[in-house]
C-alpha cells in the first residue's frame, strides 16, 4: 500500500530529510532520515496546536528539536501524494538504501488523498511553490456559499455550521474534478480533514466565519 505522505525536504540544521505522513489514528506526523547515518526519528503534530510532540529522549537532544521544528515549517502547506519508497543514500557510501514505511492509514482518509476530489483541490489551489494558497481557497468558496440557494435554505433551516461547510466542500470538489456526483458525508468528511491537516489554523476558517455569520442572520 502506498505511503500517503508529502514531498521529501532537506534540512539545513542537521544532516537529514524529512518528510510528513497520515498516522492510523488519523492525525499527521513527521519523519526524519538522517543521511549520515542509517537511522530515523519520529515525531507527531498536535491536531489541536499544530506544534510536534517529541518523546522524553527526542527531547533531550536540542539540535533534533530544531530539525523537527525546520521540517515543520518546510513542509507547511504541502499537500500529500501517493508514494511508495523513500531512497536514502548515507553520506559513509554504504550501498543505497531502500525504506518502505508501514504505518498505516485510516482507509477512508487514505483514499481521499488519492482522489480526484482531492488533486483537483490541489491542482487548482496550489501557488508555484506547491503551497496552497488558503485565502484564495475560502474566497472562491464563499462566494459559492453566498449565491447557493441550497446554502441560504440550510441557514434558513437553522442546519450547523459544518454540515453546511460539507455541503459546499462536496459541491466545490465534485465541480473541480468535474464529476456529477457529490461525495458521500463520510469520504467528504476525510478530504475536509486531510486539507485540515495541512494547515493547523484549519483549512476553511475565513469560509467557516462566513457561514457563521449567515448563520446568525
Amino acid at each position: 500500500m502506498n505511503i500517503i505522505r508529502t514531498k521529501v525536504v532537506e534540512l539545513s540544521i542537521i544532516p537529514a530529510v524529512a518528510y510528513r505522513l497520515k498516522l492510523r489514528t488519523g492525525g499527521s506526523g513527521i519523519k526524519l532520515h538522517f543521511t549520515d547515518q542509517d537511522a530515523t526519528a519520529f515525531a507527531e503534530v498536535d491536531k489541536r496546536t499544530g506544534e510536534v510532540v517529541l518523546d522524553p529522549l527526542s527531547e533531550a537532544a536540542p539540535l533534533l528539536r530544531e530539525g523537527f521544528e525546520e521540517a515543520q515549517e518546510l513542509l507547511a502547506g504541502l499537500p500529500y501524494s501517493a508514494r511508495g519508497k523513500v531512497k536514502i543514500t548515507v553520506s559513509n557510501e554504504c550501498d543505497a538504501e531502500e525504506i518502505t514505511e508501514e504505518e498505516a492509514q485510516k482507509v477512508t482518509a487514505a483514499c481521499m488523498v488519492a482522489s480526484d476530489e482531492f488533486g483537483a483541490i490541489i491542482d487548482r489551489f496550489s501557488d508555484e511553490s506547491g503551497k496552497i494558497n488558503y485565502a484564495l481557497m475560502n474566497k472562491q468558496f464563499i462566494q459559492f456559499a453566498s449565491s447557493s440557494s441550497v446554502v441560504r435554505d440550510m441557514c434558513a433551516k437553522k442546519a450547523k455550521s459544518n454540515e453546511i461547510l460539507l455541503f459546499v466542500l462536496k459541491n466545490r470538489a465534485a465541480f473541480l474534478a468535474n464529476k456529477r456526483e457529490h461525495l458521500p458525508d463520510e469520504e467528504a468528511t476525510a478530504l475536509l480533514e486531510a486539507l485540515n491537516e495541512m494547515n493547523p489554523r484549519s483549512a476553511f476558517k475565513e469560509l467557516s466565519l462566513h457561514l457563521r455569520k449567515m448563520l446568525s442572520r
